[in-house]
C-alpha cells in the first residue's frame, strides 16, 4: 500500500535527521541563508556538508515552500495555457486512481507523478497539443509508440498522447504492467 503524502514526509525528516543529525528546518535555513538561487548550486552546497543527493532535493524542495502548494494549484500551473489538455490528464489520472487503492497522485510544478510503492508513470505536459507519458518498464524493448527513454531517465519509456483516445486500450495495459512492476 502506498504511504500517505504525510508518513513519506515523516520518513524523509526521520532520515535526514538520522543520517546528518540536523532536522530539515536546520538545512532549510542553510539554504535560504546561503543566497544560492541556483537549484543544482544549492544541491552542491548541501553535499559538501555531507548530505545525500535524496536528501539535498528533498531540502531544497522544502526551502521553495514546495511542500505547502496545494496540489490542485499545482495541476492549474501546468496547464496553464495548455488547458486542451486537461481532459487528457483526467483520463490518465482516473484510470490510473482505479488501478488499486495504493495508487498515489503527486502533481508538481511541471509533471504529475504515479507512485504506489515507486513512481511507475509520469504526465508531462509538454506542449499545448501533447502530453508526455512516462512509464517505467524496465526491461521492455519499447516500439514505435512506447519510446524508451535515456538511461538515467525519470521513467524508461515515453507515449505521446495528443487526444484523450489517443490514451487507448493499449496504452492503459502498458501503464497497468508499470502499476504492477511498481
Amino acid at each position: 500500500m502506498a504511504k500517505s503524502d504525510e508518513d513519506l514526509m515523516a520518513g524523509m525528516k526521520a532520515g535526514l535527521l538520522a543520517k546528518t543529525g540536523h532536522t530539515l528546518e536546520h538545512w532549510v535555513k542553510v539554504v535560504q541563508t546561503s543566497g544560492i538561487e541556483k537549484f543544482s548550486d544549492q544541491i552542491a552546497l548541501l553535499k559538501t556538508h555531507g548530505v545525500g543527493h535524496g536528501h539535498a532535493s528533498f531540502i531544497c524542495q522544502a526551502a521553495k515552500g514546495r511542500f505547502e502548494e496545494d496540489p490542485g494549484d499545482m495541476l492549474d500551473g501546468q496547464y496553464k495555457g495548455k488547458e486542451a489538455m486537461r481532459p487528457v490528464y483526467e483520463a490518465i489520472a482516473k484510470y490510473a486512481a482505479g488501478l488499486g487503492k495504493d495508487v498515489g497522485i503527486d502533481p508538481g510544478k511541471t509533471a504529475t507523478s504515479f507512485r504506489r510503492n515507486k513512481k511507475f508513470a509520469s504526465a508531462v505536459p509538454a506542449s499545448k497539443s501533447r502530453i508526455d507519458l512516462g512509464i517505467n518498464l524496465k526491461g521492455h524493448p519499447g516500439t514505435e509508440r512506447l519510446t524508451p527513454e535515456k538511461p538515467g531517465s525519470m521513467c524508461t519509456h515515453k507515449v505521446k498522447l495528443e487526444t484523450v483516445k489517443d490514451f487507448d486500450a493499449e496504452v492503459k495495459a502498458w501503464l497497468k504492467a508499470a502499476y504492477e512492476k511498481a
